[in-house]
């Protein structure tokens, strides 16, 4: 089992939202995002913030989008696409979410509009 699986999304949330800030992204585009992967709404996210939820927990909760095997792509030097691991894929698929919004993607892109 990897080590991020037991990590707390609370955790590892701060570090998405700092790289939305110095990219020049609101957190309300970062949530648009994770509502759209996760069909978490806000309140929804905030509480799985506060419950220090792990990453598996998180995504086990998660209802995932319908559309999301539509990322594609590399995240740390690994094709999204590729990863076998269902757990792993869908935490890759954030991160590429986050990533594309840093680069300054279009939203509707980034959703898969």
């Amino acid at each position: 089992m990897s080590k991020i699986f037991t990590m707390s999304f609370a955790s590892v949330y701060p570090h998405y939202v700092r790289k939305m800030e110095r990219k020049g992204r609101t957190m309300a585009e970062l949530h648009e995002a994770i509502e759209w992967l996760t069909g978490f709404d806000e309140e929804a996210l905030q509480a799985q913030i506060f419950s220090e939820n792990s990453f598996e927990r998180f995504f086990d909760d998660a209802t995932l989008n319908p559309n999301a095997s539509l990322i594609t792509g590399v995240v740390c030097g690994v094709r999204v696409q590729d990863i076998e691991d269902p757990l792993m894929q869908k935490i890759r698929y954030l991160d590429k979410l986050v990533d594309e919004l840093a680069k300054g993607k279009a939203m509707e892109k980034v959703l898969r509009a």
